[in-house]
C-alpha cells in the first residue's frame, strides 16, 4: 500500500501534485482525513482484495482545500473518505460496501486494472 504525503494542490510549491493528477495516474485512489477510522476501513477492505489502493491522508488543516479541489475533478461534491477507481468518481465507503457486498466491486475493479485475478 502506498501512503502519500498530504496532497499538495498544485501551484503550491515546486514539489506540488495536483489532485486530479493523483486521481488519473492511480487505478485505486483514496483520499481521507488522516487518522479517520473509516478511511481504515477503505483500506483494509481494498487490501483485502487484493487492491493496492494508492492512499492520501489529508491534514485537517488541508482538508477543506483538497475537498474542493477533488469536487473541480469530479464535477460532484465530495466528502471523506472518497474513492476513485479507474480516474473516476466512485464514492465514498458506503458505495464501497454496498458494491462489496452485492458483488459488482471486482469486476469494477478488474475493469479498472486494480485487479487482476
Amino acid at each position: 500500500m502506498q501512503t502519500t504525503p498530504p496532497c499538495p494542490i498544485s501551484g503550491e510549491g515546486k514539489d506540488s501534485i495536483p489532485v486530479g493528477e493523483l486521481v488519473a495516474e492511480n487505478a485505486v485512489m483514496v483520499f481521507g482525513q488522516r487518522e479517520c477510522c473509516m478511511c481504515h476501513v477503505v483500506k483494509l477492505l481494498l487490501l483485502g482484495l487484493g487492491v493496492n489502493p494508492t492512499i492520501s491522508a489529508v491534514d485537517e488543516g488541508d482538508v477543506a482545500e483538497v475537498i474542493s479541489e477533488l469536487s473541480k475533478v469530479s464535477g460532484e461534491t465530495i466528502e471523506f473518505p472518497v474513492v476513485f477507481v479507474g480516474g473516476k468518481l466512485f464514492g465514498g465507503l458506503e458505495r464501497l460496501v454496498a458494491t462489496h457486498i452485492t458483488g459488482e466491486l471486482v469486476p469494477i475493479l478488474k475493469e479498472a486494472r486494480a485487479l487482476w485475478l
